[in-house]
């Protein structure tokens, strides 16, 4: 006895019955509104398979836009902090020439003094050494650089240049034990001498007479004295007086106006030939 299940259909009926439905399925859905019922609710079922099917692809375009995002505003930081040290370099001397043409000084001579060459240096690593204050950079002899050039960030003096190395050189900052700066207050262009005393936000003003004109908030500006330090830039503010009449001179500290403790771009300064000129 054969099961039914081993009885087969011809071909051309099976043929014959499917476009008869599709036929059907065709009409009905042109005359009436259930086939527009089960298109709706099959696309509400088959949705969130797309969905989960474009989530790969959702996933990877979203975060090679958020890379390339994130890089280009990386890369566009670092130029506009590059740009903003630059600048500041110039910002800087503001208040000295403001002060000069006060002074109606030739501003030819005046801007005559001033550096013409500069070069932005990166903070490799800071001396471990608590008692020498000194950073790394990452710049040297092949870039032109030479000992006892002056070095800037973007608000004042930082120090000189110690050591320089091929690729790298040391700074000596101007809080350092062994560091002096030749400096003029900038209201009344009384010239002194600012010394580092081994703290990172401490500077004191060495021999001031009871008598020298100094008030607490005066800015100190470099002197231009000495063939270091071109002329102008800011370097400390007066924090503290103290005038014991018993002692020779009058304590007087100030504070660094360049952030010392958390510098990373700075720029180093070279001399223009006359102010070279000017100071043999």
């Amino acid at each position: 006895m054969k099961s039914m299940f081993e009885k087969t259909v011809s071909l051309q009926l099976r043929l014959f019955v499917a476009v008869l439905l599709s036929i059907v399925l065709i009409l009905g859905d042109k005359y009436t509104q259930g086939g527009e019922n089960i298109r709706t609710s099959l696309n509400t079922l088959v949705s969130p398979l797309i969905y989960v099917a474009n989530l790969p692809y959702e996933v990877f375009s979203f975060s090679a836009k958020s890379l390339h995002t994130r890089e280009q505003l990386l890369t566009e930081n670092e130029a506009l902090k590059k740009k903003q040290v630059l600048q500041s370099e110039q910002i800087q001397q503001y208040e000295f020439l403001a002060k000069e043409n006060q002074k109606l000084r030739a501003l030819l001579g005046s801007s005559s003094k001033h550096t013409n060459r500069k070069i932005i240096a990166q903070v490799l690593s800071v001396h471990s050494n608590p008692y020498s204050h000194q950073v790394v950079i990452n710049r040297g002899t092949t870039d032109g650089l030479s000992e006892s050039q002056a070095v800037i960030d973007d608000m004042g003096l930082v120090g000189q240049l110690t050591k320089v190395g091929s690729t790298t050189s040391r700074v000596l900052l101007i809080t350092d034990t062994t560091h002096a700066t030749p400096v003029r207050i900038l209201r009344n262009d009384v010239r002194t001498v600012v010394e580092g005393i081994g703290k990172i936000n401490v500077l004191k003003l060495s021999h001031v007479p009871h008598s020298l004109d100094v008030r607490i908030g005066d800015v100190l500006v470099t002197s231009g004295l000495g063939g270091t330090f071109p002329e102008g830039y800011p370097v400390a503010v007066i924090t503290e007086i103290t005038r014991d009449e018993g002692q020779p001179f009058a304590q007087v500290f100030a504070e660094p106006i360049a952030q010392l403790d958390r510098i990373r771009l700075l720029v180093v300064l070279w001399l223009n030939q006359q102010e070279l000129m000017g100071d043999d």
